[in-house]
């Protein structure tokens, strides 16, 4: 084993070179990353402590910004602190974490969102049957079911990559480990093992994807029976999800749904679904919500005035 990896550590080329613009970077993704944090921690103690919102729809919501919290700590931390560093490095065994976590959370976002087209599929098309058919111990079952999916996924992908011999060079042309820039890196042919990666991926993206056409297009359909209120609250809402399906869903199938290949763009189009799409969630679930923005108002404006007090 030591003879097929005797790489210890890979150094990460980073996401820019300019040291002028590595300094804008730094104050950018750090604005990022915070917004990412107390975005998403808002919406959860929002819809934990706010009665009105205890539907299954926002008992999603508060785990899909957990997921979108976990999921840009995978990379944004490392990113910053890399943007102010010469040399970035990363372990092996540091890599494969960063690797398993970036699946595993993405993946688990994936089936989330698709767990959440069915929820609003179910609450408009059948709202009779919408308690029963959507109730907790149904939403608990959905939700456990996307970790463990996210689970058998990131086992999977990384099991794939780490069978692989990494001799050197050990230069990672990215800012974050990933499939496709580490099997460049491998000292045999990864063919095999790229299109194992990329069938992976591709049938968890392709089957999420499907599901939430679908789920959609049904909505789409009911909505022409509905009153014109009825229609415009609907449409509202599925507006916020189609939103965060495609911020999200788009850039994952273009990296993902292809053998291991790299382009010059995967960087940018790595950030957009690792930190952009993140931080935009919590405005995309808020702005058009009229709900939770009442929450929020009542959360918070008790909480300032017993400060003042």
């Amino acid at each position: 084993m030591e003879n097929r990896n005797n790489v210890t550590e890979f150094i990460l080329r980073g996401l820019i070179q300019d040291k002028t613009a590595a300094k804008l970077c730094i104050v950018l993704f750090l604005v990022f990353y915070v917004s990412i944090i107390l975005g998403n921690l808002a919406i959860i103690m929002t819809i934990k402590r706010s009665e009105q919102l205890n539907s299954p729809m926002y008992f999603f919501l508060s785990y899909l910004s957990l997921v979108d919290i976990s999921y840009s700590t995978v990379t944004a931390p490392k990113l910053i602190h890399d943007l102010l560093v010469e040399k970035k490095t990363i372990s092996f065994a540091g890599c494969v974490a960063q690797l398993f976590a970036g699946h595993f959370f993405g993946c688990t976002e994936m089936f989330l969102l698709t767990v959440m087209a069915y929820d609003r599929c179910i609450a408009i098309c059948k709202p009779l049957h919408y308690t029963t058919v959507v109730n907790k111990q149904v939403c608990s079952w959905l939700v456990a079911a996307s970790w463990v999916g996210g689970f058998v996924h990131s086992v999977v992908q990384t099991l794939l990559v780490i069978q692989l011999p990494f001799c050197g060079p050990n230069q990672i042309d990215h800012f974050f480990c990933d499939v496709n820039p580490l099997l460049k890196l491998a000292c045999t042919d990864p063919y095999i093992i790229g299109v194992s990666v990329a069938a992976n991926s591709g049938l968890i993206s392709l089957s999420c994807f499907v599901v939430l056409v679908v789920s959609y297009a049904v909505i789409l359909v009911s909505l022409r029976t509905r009153s014109s209120e009825g229609r415009l609250k609907a449409f509202y809402t599925c507006t916020s999800h189609i939103t965060a399906v495609v911020l999200f869903f788009g850039p994952c199938i273009f990296i993902y749904m292809r053998p291991s290949t790299t382009f010059s763009a995967d960087k940018m189009v790595s950030v957009f679904y690792t930190t952009i799409t993140p931080m935009l969630n919590p405005l995309i679930y808020t702005v058009r919500n009229k709900e939770v923005k009442n929450a929020m108002k009542r959360l918070w404006g008790r909480k300032v005035k017993g400060s003042e007090k």
